[in-house]
This record gives C-alpha cells, structure tokens and sequence, in this order.
C-alpha cells in the first residue's frame, strides 16, 4: 500500500516522527512524507493559491527522506496526488500524530483532521490521529509532554488493516488517544464543546490595539458515546466523519416554503 504521512505540526515534530517510524516497520508499505515546514496548527482547509509553494527534500537520518513545503496541510496533500514524488500514487492518507487533541467541534479548525479530509475528497481512505498530552487537558491547547508510542503502534496497526475496516466511500478515522495509558477502544460521534472565548486586551499603540480573542479551559457536553467522553474516560476515541453537510431535515422544511415567489420580485429590483 502507498501511503502518505502529513501532519499540521511541522515535517520534525516528534508525533510524525514517531508515526514514521511505526509505519516504516509495517510490511508492504511504501511510505511518503510530503509535511509543512513548520507549525500550521488550526488552519483547518486552507489551501495557497496566490503564490507558488517551495519544497525541499529532508533527509530523516535513517536512511530514509521526506519533504517540506511552506504550504498548508491540505497543500501537501495535493502536493502528492498532483506528482510531485515520482511513481508514487498514494493509496492512503493518514496525517497526525497531532500534538493534542482534535475533539468535537474542534475538528472544523484543525489542520490535522483537513490533512485527512481532503484524502477523503481525493478517493481515498484517511485516518486523523492526535494524542492527548500528559496533563490530560481536554481541550486544543498544548500540554509539554507527549509519549506518542501507544498511539503510533495503534495508528500503524489501523493502517495495516485498512482493507478490513468496513467504511463507507466518502468517509474518514479521527483517532483521539488520551494521555494515560488507554482503558479501551470506543467508537464515537463527534461532541459538543463549550467554548467559554473572551475577547481581552493585550496592548495599545495610538489607534492600534492588539487582542487575544481566545480564552482557556473549554468544557464539554457531557453526552452519551461522544469522542470528548471517551478520552476523558482513558479511552481511544475513534470517530467516524464525512464531509455531506447537508441538513436533510433542513430541506424538507425549506420545501414546505414557497420559495419561487421571491424570484420574480428579486428579478424586478435588479431589471429595475
């Protein structure tokens, strides 16, 4: 199987190192690393248009290399299915190991999560992985200490049975591993988060004034089967998502209004 290993964290960053190197011991696996290089942490899907992105050939030390771009993570991902390793056609994304949590509603900012999607996009099968920190903190930010060695060996295995896990076209893994050693294994929805955000002033220069916009200990909905229950539990949050936003509820209420009768008046205004 090709695979292609990307994070949002940076090409060096111990949990796509540790990731690598599991995945290099997996029998019958060519193994890409196309990965930024640096920190591009909650740029969720962006993706570089107005410019051309650089890339440069890393060398692991092991015998083994990879690349780095000043891209975003989605970039890299098109990096790879648009040629830019010679012969190498990835037949599975899996970007992580992301240095904390990706739970919940945190998923839509993520660079991590956005790796994986856009495989998913591409026709292929994708796994997020991201590790809890040591202090067990149960929202995005970053502890000090990580030990990516349960979850590297978990993800690898994942990816060695790709072929046995019944998942419907069009869907992603986001694999959450909490901190301490885990419990169990759960298969989870996505939670709901509280953000408690405030907007706080940092410093003033004549009419500059800078902010920070984000506050601290975000809380949980404490529900039934969710990812953030799982972790807070010790266990392996393994969720399943897939990127059809449609509110098919939504439709069936927007049918019950006649819509049509607004297109005349709108067509007025504007012939008018």
């Amino acid at each position: 199987m090709r695979v292609l290993l990307t994070n949002d964290d940076g090409v060096w960053a111990d949990g796509l190192q540790a990731l690598r190197r599991e995945l290099l011991g997996v029998p019958d696996i060519q193994l890409v690393v196309i990965a930024p290089d640096g920190n591009r942490s909650a740029m969720a899907r962006s993706i570089t248009t107005r410019r051309p992105l650089w890339v440069e050939r890393v060398d692991f030390g092991d015998g083994t290399h990879g690349y780095a771009t000043d891209g975003t993570p989605v970039d890299c991902v098109r990096l790879a299915k648009l040629g830019l390793v010679e012969d190498f056609e990835a037949e599975a994304v899996i970007a992580g190991i992301n240095h904390g949590s990706n739970l919940g509603d945190d998923v839509t900012y993520s660079g991590t999560v956005a790796a994986a999607l856009e495989g998913v996009l591409l026709g292929l099968p994708a796994i997020a992985v991201s590790q809890q920190s040591a202090n067990r903190e149960m929202d995005f930010r970053l502890g000090r200490e990580f030990d990516f060695q349960v979850a590297a060996k978990f993800a690898a295995s994942l990816v060695d049975r790709l072929d046995e896990v019944p998942l419907p076209p069009g869907t992603l893994l986001n694999v959450n591993v909490p901190g301490a050693h885990p419990q169990g294994v759960s298969v989870t929805k996505m939670g709901k988060r509280i953000y408690r955000d405030e907007l706080r002033l940092k410093a003033e220069d004549g009419e500059r004034r800078q902010y920070w916009i984000y506050g601290t200990d975000h809380g949980f909905h404490d529900g039934e089967d969710t990812d953030l229950a799982a972790v807070a539990e010790g266990r392996i949050a393994v969720t399943p998502l897939h990127f059809d936003l449609t509110d098919v509820a939504g439709m069936d209420a927007l049918r019950q209004y006649d819509l049509e009768h607004m297109v005349a008046p709108a067509a007025q205004e504007v012939d008018g």
